[in-house]
């Protein structure tokens, strides 16, 4: 399959139109349809003062996207048999036991329901970029909230996940590498990064942010799960040390025609490009809706949070953060600030909304919006 002109000109037209008024700085969206690319369209600046234009090999921070593909990450070690869902994290981690989480399940920790949302105490940028200390810190975790009950792990959940991974790797890889060799390099996913290489630094677009990044209530939940010494903005994540890092809940630098290509093998249910990855039916197992379905999070202030029971987000019709999606059939990992990419395995359509103005504007659900109408699947 080849751009689909009508669905293309249609996400153009947006993208213009939220640069144009400000919505936007730089901007690109990608999106398969049926396994095939359809759309590759981009605007704007990647970097205002250079007078930098964002191009289709643009990079960006995209921020909690990264956790869609860590959590694939672990569905491809479940498909090999090599971790089950509803077994303990401890029996993969005994370290992880400490402090009462002896019976923190697997499938606890995809949908955010291990009682500990929160960051180990002191954490630095430099810390977070020491993959080991960071895991060794959260198994020390005790429970800051009950266990089995949703609070969001903004930022843990990549440590907790990854680990997992990497603990039951026979190889015992990096979760870069983990990364690199069982899902960009199969699926010819160019720029995939959870850790960048010096080479691709230059490419990658600087951040504006149009967010209230005031520090969160002091003793709150939100407090302790996105500590400000490691707060989701320009001055931490624009350095290259952070950049270099794996930091698999929320460091991910991508295009979009990387990010919607990974996309493209949940819409194709595990499989893209002639080959599979996961299992139709664990594809339809994790696209599935968490045990308690929509629920208050302690972690964003008691905002419902439809969170699946697979590491991602589906649409609810009322998340403000899915509304891109339009359908119940989608799941998605939204990435702070606006960024998102997304499957529906009901149609086969995959979509990444890249971008570089962290704001609360949802340029994403006028992409949504406008692809489907072009496409004519609603």
């Amino acid at each position: 399959m080849t751009i689909d002109p009508t669905a293309n000109a249609a996400v153009q037209q947006v993208l213009d139109t939220l640069v144009a008024d400000g919505t936007e700085i730089g901007v690109q969206v990608a999106a398969y349809f049926n396994g095939g690319l359809i759309v590759d369209a981009w605007a704007g600046s990647a970097d205002t003062a250079l007078g930098r234009p964002v191009d289709g090999e643009t990079l960006f921070n995209v921020f909690s996207v990264t956790k869609a593909i860590t959590a694939t990450a672990l569905h491809i070690q479940a498909e090999r048999g090599r971790i089950e869902y509803d077994q303990p994290v401890a029996r993969y981690w005994p370290e992880y036991a400490a402090n009462g989480k002896d019976t923190v399940t697997v499938r606890d920790a995809l949908s955010h329901c291990t009682g500990t949302p929160q960051m180990p105490r002191g954490v630095t940028p430099e810390l977070v970029c020491d993959w080991d200390a960071m895991a060794a810190g959260i198994a020390a975790l005790a429970p800051c909230y009950p266990l089995g009950k949703p609070a969001y792990q903004a930022v843990s959940f990549g440590w907790v996940i990854g680990e997992l991974v990497c603990r039951t790797d026979p190889a015992r890889r990096s979760f870069r590498d983990f990364v690199i060799q069982e899902i960009a390099d199969p699926f010819g996913i160019a720029d995939l990064w959870i850790g960048i290489p010096d080479d691709v630094e230059p490419r990658i677009a600087k951040l504006y942010d149009d967010l209230d990044q005031s520090p969160p209530p002091a003793g709150s939940v939100l407090e302790q799960a996105l500590p400000y010494s490691v707060r989701l903005a320009p001055e931490i994540f624009e350095r290259p040390e952070i950049r270099r890092a794996a930091i698999a809940g929320v460091g991910g630098i991508m295009n979009a025609r990387s990010l919607a290509r990974f996309w493209a093998i949940h819409a194709g249910r595990g499989e893209f490009a002639g080959k599979r990855l996961l299992s139709p039916e664990r594809v339809d197992e994790y696209s599935t809706m968490r045990p308690g379905g929509t629920q208050p999070d302690p972690v964003f202030f008691g905002m419902p949070m439809p969170l699946s029971q697979g590491g991602f987000w589906m649409y609810d019709g009322e998340c403000p953060l899915t509304l891109a999606l339009g359908t119940s059939t989608a799941i998605c990992c939204p990435g702070a600030g606006g960024s998102l990419g997304w499957a529906d395995p009901a149609s086969g359509l995959a979509v990444a909304y890249c971008h570089n103005r962290m704001s609360m504007d949802d340029g994403a659900s006028l992409v949504g919006k406008a692809m489907r109408s072009a496409l004519g699947i609603g």
